[in-house]
């Protein structure tokens, strides 16, 4: 199994459980503030932070999606096992109970959703499958 194979969501997945588990009150509190041009200050908690970087990991699964190989037969199977184990802890564990792990389940699926719809995509134009008759 090639490390490329593993699906980046689990990091999002691992950074939550490590700060429920370790730190539960940093889900809800400040982890960084910006101030606006406006005067407010925006605050953002370590649950949304999470959430954010899981964002920035499904734009990278998303690309990953597109390659036709062997490795991402596996990255999808890993995909759907990560949303399975998610979906499973949320239901579960109360320490995961909130709104951020539900967003972040979210992510997980759109993961499996996109990824699937990609590479069929991907391997329909590669084939030429459905061609230009319409």
């Amino acid at each position: 199994m090639t490390l490329s194979a593993i699906p980046l969501l689990v990091v999002a997945v691992a950074a939550y459980n490590a700060l429920a588990f370790l730190r539960p009150a940093s889900l809800t509190a400040a982890v960084f503030e910006m101030a606006l041009p406006s005067g407010a200050r925006v605050a953002i908690p370590g649950g949304e932070a999470v959430v954010m970087l899981g964002l920035a990991l499904l734009f990278v699964e998303i690309f990953k999606a597109t390659r036709t190989s062997n490795a991402s037969i596996l990255d999808h199977a890993l995909s759907l096992l990560l949303l399975l184990v998610v979906i499973v802890e949320l239901l579960l564990v109360p320490a995961v109970g909130q709104a951020s792990f539900v967003l972040l389940m979210l992510l997980c699926l759109l993961d499996v959703v996109a990824g699937f719809t990609v590479t069929i995509s991907t391997a329909r134009r590669d084939v030429g499958i459905g061609g230009g008759l319409s």
